[in-house]
């Protein structure tokens, strides 16, 4: 008799370097959209409440952001969430319109949304420093 082998668990490799550049760049779009809608909406809301609330609240928030640099480095990093979701959404409404849907075009497109996302965080890291 010849027993038949146990299934075997599969093993799923859930590295992200193994990704292609556009599965790297949904899965940043999904998660950039979530930090948005949970993080960055809510404490700048706070933030421009507590600034246009009085002038005293205003030179508060200006000396708390001015002061630490740890603050802008968060707000450096909220700026690359908020860049990066924006210029992903515009590949996508461009896929959507079947625009650069071949595998190279969305390979360049994804490199661009990278790159674009860094560029523009770069500059407005070096505004903000």
């Amino acid at each position: 008799m010849s027993a038949t082998p146990k299934a075997r668990p599969k093993y799923y490799d859930l590295n992200l370097l193994n990704l292609p550049l556009p599965a790297l760049v949904s899965i940043f779009h999904r998660i950039t959209g979530v930090v948005m809608f949970l993080f960055l909406i809510p404490v700048t809301l706070y933030l421009l409440q507590g600034s246009l609330k009085s002038e005293s609240g205003f030179n508060f928030w200006k000396n708390v952001i001015t002061t630490f640099p740890i603050v802008k480095l968060i707000m450096l990093g909220f700026v690359w969430v908020f860049v990066h979701h924006f210029y992903a959404g515009l590949r996508y409404l461009l896929l959507d319109l079947h625009i650069g849907t071949d595998k190279a075009a969305a390979r360049t497109s994804s490199i661009v949304v990278l790159i674009l996302g860094v560029v523009t965080t770069a500059i407005i890291g070096a505004r903000i420093w």
